[in-house]
């Protein structure tokens, strides 16, 4: 018998699922934490977990490998320092970039030069722009017809600031000059993550021993070799979703939608006459529009792991960025001395493997242990945007994590889940609930609320947008509850329910929008299962 193996790395859990070549068959499943500051322990261990006296290594001729990394990055606003260079007559507009530099240049519709590069600004700016990026993006007008401008930008950079430069003419065919910006900044913003991810794979499979052939899913619900993934690293961006789409098309539904509810995004794909829909116009992670090709879906931050906070007034938010919850986090100290609101709504964590180093903040760490904000401030001697940036860059390296509560927490104290240490969890809920003004339960009954809220959100602006367009979407459904009026919706598609966390939340998601969830045999495992599905499938 021969095996094909699916694994689904996301923000908080590697799934990977055991399948017969012959049948599909699920043999054996495993879920195991995603360890971020070195995933390829995470993947390792879910990868060992599968294996048997009777099933080994040897006995698997195939690999697919889906991941979340991609999508969880771009709404976190995490991945590489992309400095952005736009040529030619455009109108002003914004991305996810460290530097977003507009210069004289570019070409008409037919190719020719509209106005002559401007060289002399573009060498100033690269000057003052080393040391502060990792990569560069540069998008000219109309390159698609002539990438010239393109190509000396690339030429100039080489020389001056020798780093990983993605040009728009080589990742997208197609005008629209802010979203070609966004593909090629997106490629930018994460490459180095990518290239991180897929030699963490290959550790894990020297490590338990796998020699087979590797795939690794595209957001078209296609697969790739891992040296176009390094190249092209965009094409993962809806890795997860293409995945989830795939598992979702085995539920029996010929029209419905597939909600996939992580720890750090919740996706949201369509199936129609039993098939994921493909998109026209590329996919869409949070506010960017891109030409990446990918089936018709949608992420969002929101999901287990999402960090709830509360201000000195008590009101409390669900923020976009994942933390790790306090629940499934060993050795924390007592959330009595140091969770709150503002400043301590947060605990600063060590790396273990970051402890050596001359770093303030690392060597702060180090000394004392795990810290809140404000008494890492005192500590380190650094404050204010120099302490939040220096932060943002050690999350982004993975030297240090983040600890706080979350719905995963608020799960655990209501009984809805039993992953963790609910003691700790509680600890948690008693401190906010103190800052709040609310019983623990109550809390934790808004916490989820919050998500659900979140989730069903999320679901109306992926609907929205396919009806009406995002301009007449958008501010129809953020006003759908004002002063005058309230309106529900009764949606006339059910929900499947893909991810650990979506039994927890879609139910009354599904209450809320008066359709219904279901949830598929091994739904839990889904992205893992639609991954090896996909790689079989794939030439």
């Amino acid at each position: 018998m021969k095996y094909c193996i699916g694994i689904d790395t996301g923000g908080t859990y590697t799934d990977a699922v055991l399948l017969e070549e012959s049948t599909g068959k699920v043999v054996h499943w495993a879920k195991k934490p995603t360890t971020h500051h070195d995933v390829s322990l995470g993947v390792g261990n879910a990868l060992s977990a599968l294996f048997t006296e009777e099933i080994q290594a040897k006995d698997v001729v195939s690999l697919s490998v889906s991941t979340t990394l991609a999508t969880n990055a771009i709404v976190e606003n995490r991945g590489a320092r992309v400095g952005l260079f736009v040529l030619g007559y455009v109108r002003h507009f914004k991305l996810p970039v460290v530097a977003n530099i507009f210069l004289k240049g570019g070409h008409d519709i037919t190719g020719k030069e509209e106005q002559p590069l401007d060289v002399e600004s573009l060498i100033d700016t690269l000057q003052s722009l080393k040391g502060e990026v990792d990569s560069y993006a540069v998008c000219g007008s109309m390159s698609i017809k002539n990438p010239a401008h393109e190509l000396v930008t690339e030429e100039a950079i080489s020389l001056i600031d020798p780093k990983p430069v993605f040009c728009s003419h080589r990742v997208s065919e197609h005008p629209g000059m802010k979203e070609r910006a966004a593909t090629a900044c997106l490629h930018a913003k994460l490459q180095p993550l990518m290239i991180d991810f897929l030699a963490a794979v290959q550790r894990s499979m020297i490590k338990v021993g796998l020699e087979c052939p590797v795939t690794i899913i595209c957001g078209d619900g296609c697969g790739a070799a891992l040296g176009e993934v390094a190249e092209r690293a965009a094409i993962t961006m809806a890795s997860g979703p293409a995945a989830t789409a795939k598992f979702g098309a085995t539920s029996g539904e010929e029209t419905a939608l597939v909600v996939d509810v992580g720890g750090t995004t919740t996706d949201v794909c369509m199936l129609k006459d039993g098939q994921p829909v493909m998109s026209n116009e590329g996919c869409r992670i949070d506010r960017w529009q891109t030409h990446v090709q990918a089936i018709d879906m949608y992420t969002s931050a929101g999901g287990g792991d999402s960090h709830i906070t509360c201000n000195s007034e008590g009101k409390l938010t669900l923020l976009p960025t994942r933390v790790q919850p306090l629940s499934t986090t060993p050795g924390l100290p007592a959330p009595g001395t140091w969770l709150g609101d503002g400043q301590h709504n947060g605990l600063i964590l060590p790396v273990e493997s970051s402890v050596k180093t001359n770093d303030p903040i690392l060597t702060s760490l180090a000394q004392y242990g795990p810290l809140p904000v404000i008494a890492l401030a005192e500590k380190s001697g650094m404050s204010g945007i120099t302490l939040e940036k220096r932060l943002e860059r050690l999350l982004f390296l993975q030297k240090i994590g983040v600890a706080g509560f979350t719905p995963t927490d608020a799960l655990h104290v209501l009984g809805k889940l039993q992953i963790g240490d609910r003691n700790i969890a509680l600890q948690g809920a008693e401190v906010l609930a103190a800052k709040t003004g609310l019983t623990v339960d109550s809390l934790c009954e808004q916490t989820v609320i919050l998500v659900e809220e979140r989730i069903e959100k999320i679901i109306l602006d992926y609907l929205g947008r396919s009806i009406w367009g995002e301009q007449q979407a958008t501010p129809f459904l953020n006003h759908r509850d004002n002063e005058h009026f309230f309106i529900e919706f009764n949606l006339k598609l059910p929900l499947i329910g893909i991810g650990a966390a979506a039994k927890s939340f879609l139910p009354g998601v599904a209450k809320r929008l008066q359709t219904k969830a279901s949830f598929p045999n091994l739904y839990e495992t889904g992205n893992a299962i639609g991954a090896a599905l996909i790689g079989m499938h794939s030439p």
